[in-house]
């Protein structure tokens, strides 16, 4: 028995947190949800903190959350695939963009189902992944501004993970100046400039958002309650939303260094082993989670003592440490997880999901301002 647990409390709290943020600003915001990898229970947690704006990079994601809240507004978030262009248009309010063949596509499909399809623009400031270079915006838009059924309501950008580019007030002023640019061009308004993920949020704190910057789209910091900008954690907010426990289903005394002749293991990696454990040994547990569920170097133990000394596909192998007199077989284990950790977790369909709905003790009042490592 494995399962991952959604603390709702901790949730809740990260999410006011960021509400009373935001709202303070001027700045509306979306969640990020494709961490849950399109989970009904753990969508539903989400859908009652907030069911005005989600956003997912996977359509099938999508389509479940309009299934469980049909009048949310619904963002696609990355650039669409021609091929689904038909389903974007009836699960997605709207989506992000930079090819114009694509968006004649999801014209066409807007015509067909009767619909007005807004998009967001999305422009490359220096992160090299998703973008419409500056050079070619203007001409873009007018060439997007033809299309029937067709709305733009945003420009936007991408910043820090493809190759970990920060934004900063420069890059987000020239943003905001490209959509002045474009306004004062086409005679058209542009209501959003969705500038903001996790890792723009501590520009807040800096009084580094131009005028303009008025959307952001949240997913890491409210569920981990991390400062991505500096890869630190905040003070105020909870970093264990999600614990994986796992089960022990052996624990033996046994050496420390294998015997035998070592060849290549599952990853294709051949371990070594200090000269100065050989006679020693400790001892050890084995646990129901493996590689198929988790990277190790992306969870921990929450018992004190315990270490993680290796993995298979679908057992993880631990140090018990000084805990022998505690845990025994039949026993569970809880370990911290980290944003991937979650995320492969979540993706597998070996770990239980469990909501835990159970009133904690909050570490900070809600009306207080959280502060930045």
């Amino acid at each position: 028995m494995s399962y991952i647990t959604l603390h709702t409390a901790k949730l809740r709290h990260n999410y006011k947190v960021l509400n009373q943020l935001f709202a303070e600003n001027e700045i509306e915001w979306a969640i990020v949800a494709k961490l849950l990898c399109g989970n009904e229970k753990f969508l539903q947690v989400l859908l009652n903190l907030s069911d005005k704006e989600i956003c997912d990079s996977r359509l099938s994601n999508l389509k479940t959350i309009k299934k469980l809240s049909p009048k949310t507004q619904t963002i696609y978030i990355k650039p669409p695939a021609k091929r689904l262009a038909k389903s974007i248009v009836k699960f997605a309010d709207v989506s992000f963009n930079t090819e114009l063949g694509t968006l004649e596509l999801l014209s066409a499909e807007a015509v067909a189902q009767n619909k007005v399809h807004r998009v967001v623009l999305m422009v490359e400031m220096g992160e090299l992944r998703e973008g419409i270079m500056a050079l070619n915006l203007m001409q873009f838009y007018d060439e997007v501004l033809a299309l029937p059924n067709i709305e733009v309501v945003g420009l936007g950008t991408n910043l820090n993970c493809l190759n970990g580019i920060l934004p900063d007030e420069k890059k987000l002023y020239k943003l905001n100046r490209f959509k002045e640019i474009i306004e004062e061009n086409s005679g058209e308004k542009i209501p959003y400039i969705s500038g903001g993920s996790s890792v723009t949020i501590p520009l807040i704190f800096r009084k580094e958002i131009p005028l303009g910057i008025n959307h952001f789209r949240v997913g890491e910091t409210l569920f981990f309650g991390t400062n991505v900008y500096k890869d630190s954690l905040i003070t105020g907010m909870y970093q264990d939303v999600f614990t994986l426990t796992a089960e022990i289903i052996e624990k033996q005394q046994k050496p420390t260094i294998p015997s035998g002749i070592a060849g290549t293991n599952l990853t294709g990696e051949t371990p070594t082993f200090s000269e100065e454990e050989k006679g020693k040994s400790s001892l050890r547990a084995i646990v129901d989670v493996g590689l198929l569920d988790i990277d190790l170097k992306d969870i921990e133990s929450l018992v004190p003592g315990i270490g993680i000394i290796g993995a298979s596909s679908d057992m993880l192998i631990l140090d018990l440490g000084e805990n022998s007199g505690n845990l025994e077989v039949g026993d569970t284990i809880d370990f911290s997880m980290n944003y991937m950790a979650v995320l492969r977790s979540m993706n597998s369909d070996y770990v239980d999901k469990k909501v835990d709905t159970e009133i904690v003790p909050l570490e900070s009042r809600e009306d207080e301002y959280i502060c930045l490592n």
